[in-house]
């Protein structure tokens, strides 16, 4: 894996994390237990903060940055809580996604969006910077927007998919030690 500092700061990464050989980490990232960092993702901690809780997932090719302090305001950081998974070839910029939240793959999550606990942002979707996706919804289309609400079924399968990964990412992890 790529494990770079910028401008002195490293990445400190759990070791009960899994990131893949590939994956590239660079400057003021953090990375809790039990969570995993698939395949081809990069995660760029560079002009702002990324802190990703336990036991999230963040799946192959997604990308994951920042926004610096441009009109004096601070930026934005990328704050990924815990058991939140991001599917496939995302790309979260400068958003808050709290625990148990869902991106489907695809997806593109800018500047200053927060989705709440138990929502989630579909395949494909757009949500456009200063969003709220709140908790029980699920956002759709390019630009998002509220498209149905989240079933009690829907939620109840968010928490067996992180589990599904940090199970994965321990495997992955037992085999590297060989």
């Amino acid at each position: 894996m790529i494990v770079k500092p910028f401008d002195g700061i490293w990445p400190r990464i759990h070791p009960e994390a899994f990131v893949a050989e590939n994956a590239a980490i660079i400057g003021d990232v953090e990375i809790g237990a039990g969570s995993t960092i698939w395949y081809n993702v990069a995660i760029r901690g560079d002009v702002n903060l990324v802190r990703i809780g336990t036991e999230s997932n963040v799946q192959d090719g997604t990308v994951i940055h920042v926004s610096s302090d441009r009109k004096g305001d601070g930026g934005s950081p990328t704050r990924i809580g815990s058991r939140v998974s991001i599917a496939h070839m995302c790309l979260i910029h400068g958003a808050t996604l709290e625990d148990g939240s869902f991106v489907g793959s695809g997806a593109v999550v800018m500047d200053d969006v927060v989705v709440e606990s138990g929502a989630m942002v579909a395949a494909g979707a757009l949500v456009t910077p200063g969003k709220r996706v709140p908790r029980g919804e699920l956002w759709a289309g390019r630009p998002a927007k509220l498209f149905r609400h989240l079933t009690p079924e829907d939620l109840a399968t968010f928490p067996g998919i992180a589990e599904r990964y940090v199970k994965l990412g321990a495997k992955y992890r037992a085999a590297a030690r060989g």
